[in-house]
């Protein structure tokens, strides 16, 4: 039996999957979802082989809900917006649907679905959606995290710094840090370029907390926030910062 999970803000949309899906005698809709929340606590209930997944959701968009998913299942998008479906998604997950769809063309998806040797790569292709370059997450201003089981949004104005850890970023804000796992090359590339400098290969710094810049050793700085933290600057950090302040 093939689990199914159906996460979309809006009932009639739901309603329209679950009809179509009762032509598939061996799938089981477990639970549908109303809203990102529901859908990542969903999935690590039920551990779905497949999602049916809006974008636009109310409190986080389908993006920021897999990114908060370990070892997403397989995705169908439903979606009201060509241009995520055309570009994105046609790539890197099972397949997108174009709101409003015909049972045919649900039927071509969920074909694609069941037929084995795709089936064999849809858990990496997942996997490249969230790697891919998802600068539509970021253009909310918001960043959204797990922590301690709970979810949180972070608004890209409250980050003091992003500081390097591993495979993962450390965000940092007044309320302490949060670990995020994306890229310090991704957040380098999507958050504003006008308010945020990497001043350093480990580090990316809201030049709105700084104060001052001290000259160090080796023609390299170090930023001072308006927190007490001192973040390294690099030579190159140093140049960046210049021509974003305007010194």
């Amino acid at each position: 039996m093939i689990k199914a999970l159906i996460i979309d803000d809006e009932p009639l949309a739901r309603m329209v999957v679950r009809e179509y899906l009762d032509s598939y005698p061996n799938v089981q809709v477990v639970q549908e979802c109303g809203d990102g929340f529901e859908g990542v606590k969903a999935i690590q209930q039920h551990l779905p082989d497949l999602i049916f997944l809006d974008i636009q959701m109310p409190k986080i968009n389908g993006f920021e809900m897999l990114e908060l998913v370990e070892n997403p299942p397989a995705v169908i998008f439903t979606t009201a917006y060509e241009a995520y479906a055309l570009k994105a998604f046609e790539t890197h997950a099972v397949d997108y649907l174009l709101k409003p769809f015909s049972k045919e063309r649900f039927d071509k998806a969920f074909e694609k679905f069941m037929n084995v040797s795709a089936r064999q790569q849809q858990a990496e292709n997942t996997t490249a959606l969230l790697q891919a370059d998802s600068e539509p997450a970021l253009q909310t201003g918001r960043v959204v995290v797990k922590t301690a089981g709970k979810i949180r949004i972070i608004p890209v104005g409250t980050i003091h710094y992003i500081e390097a850890a591993d495979d993962y970023t450390k965000i940092h804000t007044a309320d302490g840090h949060f670990l995020k796992n994306k890229t310090m090359a991704f957040f380098e590339r999507s958050l504003p370029a006008a308010h945020f400098v990497r001043t350093h290969r480990s580090y990316i710094v809201n030049v709105a907390e700084i104060t001052r810049i001290e000259p160090l050793e080796k023609e390299n700085h170090v930023a001072v926030l308006r927190s007490g933290t001192r973040v390294p600057v690099s030579q190159g950090g140093y140049g960046k910062l210049k021509e974003v302040l305007g010194i």
